[in-house]
């Protein structure tokens, strides 16, 4: 499984992704899920990945062999005018390649069997960073900030506290712990998402990565996010009111 995070702030866009691949418990493998292309001073464009890998590392080998030599190819990322062609390129090819291998493996295959989400994420000179999440089928939708952040993998461990915690006007910093305290919600409860944790901070209008690093197992930041999550989280539920079974217990015999 998969769990990948991308918000869209004021000041521009934070993501951050997982490593984890498995086919069952034995078969624990570790493979990039977040990517990204730039050209200085003109674009920045990232995309996470969710669903079949053998269907993500294609769509994602596509990707980079369009963009190595964009004058010669059609439908590079780094020759699209605007962040909508860029959404509809990856779109066409997700659907494309889930096709393709239904097909390749015969009529009794299903195509949910190659299923695969991507988010797509950057920013074009003179535009909007923008943020927009890809199904299967190639259709897609786009945030705002009624929406500000898509999921994609195993995103319910983790999606009351981004819905808690976020605010547009955030700092970097601060939405990068709320992700944190996310991912390790959804680290504890979910053995198919593992570190390390990919972390990807583009800010607007500054067309090179902010900050871009993994964090491993051991972390220290990750553990003292995660040990003060769960002692604020104790802190809190001891800190709400007593329940009392005596009442109810009145109650019910009145």
């Amino acid at each position: 499984m998969t769990y990948c995070v991308g918000m869209m702030l004021e000041r521009g866009l934070v993501l951050m992704s997982d490593t984890r691949t498995n086919s069952g418990v034995d078969n624990i493998s570790t493979f990039r899920k977040m990517h990204h292309w730039e050209i200085s001073g003109e674009r920045i464009i990232s995309v996470m990945t969710a669903g079949n890998l053998a269907t993500t590392q294609a769509v994602i080998s596509q990707l980079e062999e369009r963009n190595k030599a964009p004058s010669q190819r059609s439908n590079s990322l780094l020759e699209a005018e605007t962040m909508f062609q860029v959404a509809t390129i990856v779109g066409d090819l997700l659907r494309e390649t889930i096709s393709s291998r239904a097909e390749d493996n015969g009529p009794r295959a299903a195509a949910g069997t190659f299923s695969a989400t991507i988010i797509v994420a950057g920013q074009i000179a003179g535009m909007e960073p923008r943020l927009f999440l890809i199904y299967p089928e190639g259709n897609f939708i786009e945030a705002s900030f009624d929406t500000p952040f898509f999921q994609i993998g195993e995103t319910k461990y983790g999606r009351p506290i981004l819905l808690r915690g976020y605010q547009p006007d955030m700092s970097f910093e601060a939405a990068v712990k709320l992700m944190t305290v996310s991912f390790d919600s959804t680290l504890k409860a979910n053995l198919s998402v593992g570190l390390p944790l990919d972390l990807l901070v583009i800010e607007r209008d500054c067309f090179t990565p902010l900050h871009e690093r993994r964090i491993e197992a051991g972390d220290p930041y990750l553990q003292a996010v995660s040990e003060g999550w769960g002692e604020a989280l104790r802190q809190a539920l001891d800190a709400l009111p007593d329940y009392r079974m005596e009442a109810r217990a009145e109650a019910v015999s009145g």
